[in-house]
């Protein structure tokens, strides 16, 4: 396999920005041999055909924008969320200040920003010029119940974030860390509930499975990683519990009409509890002059993400995901309830995401193609299929949304304007949460799990910070 045979200190199961940031610091701080398996490509090879061909094809045998080395990451918006020097809490990102503290989670976020500073991050934060506009629009939200979170964004951009985690995995590579790529792990080597190890398959090649082994092993599998996460659960007896889900569509709507919430904030993070039921709605990821885009999960699901890019061609709309966030008692896999979602709605717009206009939504009317060719919003994603987004997500969750729409139209006035868009499925794949301790170790001695697919972190910064406080426990 390599000069370190098949027996190393560390072995990552994921090439994100958990494991890529966890294989970093443990460098910073030890000599390690460390193996990083990745079931994508490396970030250079990383090409999705859709912009060449006008529609995703589902690429075989993984997706390149969901799965590669630098995870989800490499081709998203690249936003780092960081933190307000005054808060007494962690506002977004997950559950990581939950294990290690608030003080200690600033301390690492600034740690870990300096990490991407260092490779070429903008240096630029977004959201810090403008307090005494960003209280009027938080004042305004909340008369109509809405909560506004404004924290510094870093924003690397969908142009620059490869070449940045292309720099990262170059760095880990001429320091001496072994990295598989387009190598999937197949099992987990366990016993008497201690790790040793795992089997993997070469280069997708079906043959004779190979072993690597180590004592500690690190689980930073991403969404895109969730479905196996939670198999690896089921097979091993990993101690988990359901996690919440997160379902929704991702809107689009002119830059004229979210100029305000784009100049002043970058990103604007609203939540609300619409009637009548006060589920949690939330946004997330906007991207303002930018570009809805899809992505491909197992079994062909193709969902709706976005992005925007730092430099280069932009669009006149802004585009964000609202989110409602659901809890399923007593379902031991709600990521099924969701998958099931994006397979109905995959299945009404013959294999693509679906479109439909917001006044065609509250009408209760289907859009049709004819109705996008006169629209006055101009729709980003080309291969989107107009349709009926009501007749493959369920009621409660699009009264969730209509209703949170038209909260925000009292705060941002046009929000809730007929010529707005909306892209269906969005979801956020997590396994079902992984149970560990307050060094990330899960109820198999020896594995750790890290990032987003664990349910531990969301986000570019949270996931990129897990990892470097593993490292730090794991060179203790």
């Amino acid at each position: 396999m390599s000069k370190f045979g098949n027996s190393f200190d560390v072995i990552v199961v994921g090439g994100g920005p958990a494991g890529m940031f966890c294989a970093y610091e443990m460098l910073q701080r030890a000599p390690k041999k460390i193996l990083i398996i990745e079931r994508g490509k490396r970030v250079p090879d990383r090409n999705c055909p859709e912009k060449k061909y006008g529609k995703c094809l589902k690429c075989k045998p993984f997706c390149n924008i969901t799965n590669g080395s630098s995870g989800a990451g490499a081709f998203s918006d690249g936003k780092l969320s960081l933190f307000n020097k005054d808060d007494d809490d962690i506002y977004v990102g997950g559950n990581l200040h939950k294990y290690i503290g608030v003080a200690q989670t600033k301390e690492l976020i600034s740690y870990t920003d300096e990490i991407y500073l260092k490779f070429g991050a903008n240096k630029k934060l977004e959201g810090v010029k403008y307090p005494a506009e960003v209280a009027k629009i938080r004042k305004s939200a909340e008369r109509v119940g809405l909560d506004l979170v404004n924290i510094p964004i870093r924003h690397l951009g969908t142009d620059k974030a490869p070449i940045i985690y292309q720099k990262i995995e170059k760095y880990l590579e001429d320091k001496g860390v072994i990295t598989l790529f387009e190598t999937e792990v197949t099992d987990l080597i366990v016993e008497d509930n201690v790790i040793s190890g795992v089997q993997y398959n070469p280069n997708y090649l079906g043959k004779e499975l190979m072993s690597a082994y180590a004592a500690k092993v690190v689980l930073a599998v991403g969404r895109g990683g969730a479905d196996w996460l939670e198999m690896m659960c089921k097979k091993h007896k990993i101690s988990s519990t359901p996690a919440i889900i997160d379902v929704g569509i991702r809107y689009e709507l002119p830059d004229i009409i979210m100029s305000d919430i784009n100049h002043y904030m970058y990103e604007g993070k609203f939540y609300g509890k619409p009637n009548p039921f006060n589920d949690k709605v939330r946004t997330f990821c906007q991207n303002p002059s930018g570009f809805v885009s899809s992505e491909v999960y197992k079994d062909d699901l193709i969902l709706v993400n976005g992005h925007s890019p730092e430099e280069g061609v932009k669009s006149n709309n802004t585009n964000l995901a609202l989110l409602v966030s659901i809890a399923l008692p007593g379902v031991d896999a709600p990521m099924e309830y969701s998958r099931n979602i994006a397979r109905n709605l995959n299945a009404l717009a013959h294999g693509q995401v679906m479109i439909q206009r917001f006044g065609d939504l509250v009408d209760g009317k289907r859009t049709l193609k004819e109705d996008l060719e006169i629209n006055s919003v101009i729709p980003t994603l080309k291969s989107a299929v107009p349709g009926d987004i009501c007749l493959g997500m369920p009621y409660r969750i699009m009264t969730d949304i209509i209703g949170f729409i038209r909260m925000m139209n009292e705060v941002v006035p046009g929000f809730a304007a007929a010529d707005n868009l909306l892209y269906g499925p969005e979801l956020k794949f997590y396994s079902n949460k992984v149970d560990i301790s307050n060094k990330f170790e899960t109820s198999i001695s020896g594995l750790y799990a890290i990032g987003d697919g664990c349910g531990l972190t969301r986000g570019l910064m949270m996931a990129s910070a897990s990892g470097v406080q593993l490292a730090r426990y794991l060179c203790r």
